[in-house]
């Protein structure tokens, strides 16, 4: 029996950062994960790296070249005859960047010693005791990164042909002419967009009355029309009455918001209508691991029931997002090692990698308003931003908004080219608790996007000086 200050169940991107943080500090680490790749290697990164984050950007990229090369490229005199699609390539291209994910973290696990079991884990007698494979592994502390599982369809479950899950829609090695998708989240509308700019005819349901409804109301209202323009089709306050696989591909039945009944026929379905904490096989009833709605119940800190039991990610409380798990990782680890570190929640980013990016943090102007908060708002469009339209890429704004009285930073939403990069500049600012004036004061390089940043914050006290 092998025994270790730290097992992390879970080799996704919260249990392997928390994996090498705990080993750095000096404690004796193993992780488990059970992630299979070509060959049955392991494939260490979990659903991020091996069928979510990493493979979908990889698309997205590939996607958006061929869309530019198709209608935008002559634009700036670039003149593309005879353009065709090679989706075999570019599927290698994703599996590609996904190994080299993988083998990444593999040298990242032996560049800080740590120990490497390839297996599912479960508490064996004890919340002290974990089994993989034929080996008992004993911890003074056990950190569950676990993740989540795709949600399907009550009547619907996933084949991987036809009704795709996140993993199916990475997948598909040939374009479908016409494409179905559940879900106008952030899976929804990622994968939608890349079938669409490789010639799919996409239509997404969605049951919420609203778009985006998580992100601000005028960012949302901005996104749907870009997205219209493009030509994914949505529909919102559906009600799905039944999905049937036929031979030609899959019918699925639903009631609009108008209540009138309808029918979509599309060769290929993605189900997108959220994800599962990953908790079942763990044995958590056997050794008193408390759970909350599948999801393991932990205090603030990340701490369970269990003295010595962490947890982390998508399986506890709050966004399941990548970057969130790998902060709680972090967290956990030192908390270990007896620091103290935080997580603050309110300064999470949330990204839509779609064309054009959607990215926020902090409160929405619809949050604002129900909560009786006194604040102002400052936009500032990327039309009137020399670099967006030396990119030709001009679409959408900056938004921000500050407390009345204090000019504090209570949320900025963007929708534009490289948001995904520019919310970080908000992120130190509300984590710093800078002031709109703040930001407004400081140089920003020029030409760049980050101005866009700059003229919002002035926007605030209505003394933006480029509109």
């Amino acid at each position: 029996m092998k025994s270790f200050d730290v097992v992390v169940i879970g080799g996704g991107p919260g249990g392997y950062i928390a994996t090498i943080r705990a080993a750095q500090l000096g404690l004796a680490t193993a992780c488990i994960d059970e992630a299979r790749g070509a060959e049955g290697r392991p494939a260490l990164g979990g659903v991020c790296t091996n069928a979510g984050c990493i493979p979908s950007k990889a698309l997205l990229q590939s996607s958006e070249n061929f869309e530019q090369a198709g209608h935008h490229f002559a634009e700036h005199g670039v003149m593309v005859q005879g353009l065709q699609l090679d989706l075999a390539q570019m599927l290698r291209r994703k599996d590609k960047v996904v190994k080299a994910s993988n083998d990444g973290i593999a040298y990242l696990f032996k560049k800080n010693k740590v120990s490497f079991f390839h297996g599912r884990g479960s508490f064996g007698n004890s919340s002290s005791e974990i089994v993989v494979g034929n080996e008992t592994l004993t911890a003074k502390n056990v950190i569950i990164a676990t993740g989540s599982n795709p949600r399907a369809l009550p009547s619907a479950d996933f084949d991987e042909k036809l009704i795709l899950s996140n993993a199916g829609a990475l997948a598909m090695t040939e374009v479908p002419k016409r494409l179905g998708v559940i879900g106008a989240g952030v899976i929804g509308l990622e994968m939608g967009s890349v079938w669409r700019r490789l010639g799919s005819a996409v239509t997404i349901l969605e049951a919420l009355p609203t778009f985006l409804g998580a992100a601000d109301e005028q960012i949302a209202k901005e996104a749907a029309k870009v997205f219209a323009k493009q030509g994914l089709a949505m529909e919102f306050g559906v009600a799905i009455s039944a999905v049937k696989t036929t031979k030609k591909g899959v019918s699925i039945q639903y009631t609009a918001a108008d209540k009138s009944a309808k029918t979509l026929e599309c060769e290929r379905l993605i189900v997108a209508i959220g994800r599962v904490a990953n908790t079942a096989g763990l044995n958590a009833e056997g050794v008193g691991l408390q759970l909350e709605r599948g999801f393991i119940a932990v205090d603030e800190d990340c701490r369970s029931n269990l003295a010595g039991v962490w947890a982390i990610g998508d399986a506890v409380r709050g966004p399941m997002l990548a970057h969130k798990a790998e902060e709680e990782g972090v967290a956990v680890a030192e908390r270990i090692a007896g620091q103290q570190p935080h997580v603050n929640l309110n300064t999470i980013p949330w990204v839509i990698y779609t064309a054009p990016e959607i990215a926020w943090v902090g409160k929405t102007e619809q949050q604002l308003k129900a909560e009786g908060v006194e604040y102002r708002a400052g936009t500032f469009p990327f039309s009137a931003n020399a670099r967006a339209r030396a990119l030709g890429d001009t679409t959408g704004m900056v938004k921000m908004l500050a407390d009345a009285k204090t000019d504090a930073i209570l949320g900025v939403h963007i929708i534009g080219p490289y948001a995904s990069e520019l919310i970080a500049e908000a992120v130190v600012a509300m984590e710093f608790g800078a002031a709109a004036e703040d930001i407004g004061m400081i140089c920003h390089a020029h030409p760049s996007l980050s101005e866009a940043m700059k003229d919002a914050a002035l926007a605030v006290d209505k003394r933006a000086l480029n509109i």
